[in-house]
């Protein structure tokens, strides 16, 4: 259990520890380390999702549409932000995949700090932080940008998928996070 101080004690040490007024401790000497253990975990994370939802595809009818995912609407914004062209039809698929990895790699090195300094991040083995990324991306971020429909226009069976999805990406993350952690 956890006392009413704790929280405001970590802070405070972290914040001690961005101004320079605390000397280095094993947080600051294993960053390298907590870094390499988020980014792999992120990527394994997002393998792990990508073969959940082929497995899932491959027996549930999801009734997909035609319509160009989430990552790849995403890789065109970037490409027309920096080219001021969509990616080309050949490398759609490819710059799809490079966001959804680069996008997992991201949130796994946020994830791998953030648990280093509030251990409660990795409530439920990471699936918390599936759930959190599944709101904050499939239901708040996608429908923002204008790459998929709102949370209202989507349905419940598109949402559980979705979820499922994320929450596998979670304890994927925590587990290779937890792995690469005990490796000396």
């Amino acid at each position: 259990m956890f006392s009413a101080h704790e929280p405001l004690g970590r802070m405070r040490r972290w914040a001690l520890h961005l101004t320079g007024r605390m000397r280095v401790s094993s947080l600051a000497n294993s960053l390298p380390k907590t870094l390499l253990a988020g980014v792999a975990g992120g990527i394994v994370a997002s393998l792990a999702m990508d073969l959940f939802q082929k497995g899932v595809a491959a027996v549930v009818d999801m009734g997909g549409s035609n319509d160009d995912p989430a990552t790849v609407k995403a890789a065109d914004s970037v490409s027309e932000a920096v080219t001021s062209e969509p990616v080309t039809q050949k490398r759609r698929e490819s710059a799809g995949v490079l966001v959804h990895y680069v996008t997992g790699a991201a949130l796994g090195a946020g994830y791998a700090l953030a648990a280093r300094v509030w251990p409660e991040t990795t409530a439920g083995f990471g699936t918390a932080f599936g759930v959190g990324v599944a709101t904050l991306l499939d239901d708040v971020a996608v429908p923002a940008f204008g790459w998929g429909p709102s949370a209202t226009d989507t349905s419940p069976a598109i949402h559980a998928y979705g979820l499922a999805s994320h929450v596998v990406f979670g304890a994927a993350l925590e587990g290779t996070r937890r792995f690469v952690e005990a490796v000396d």
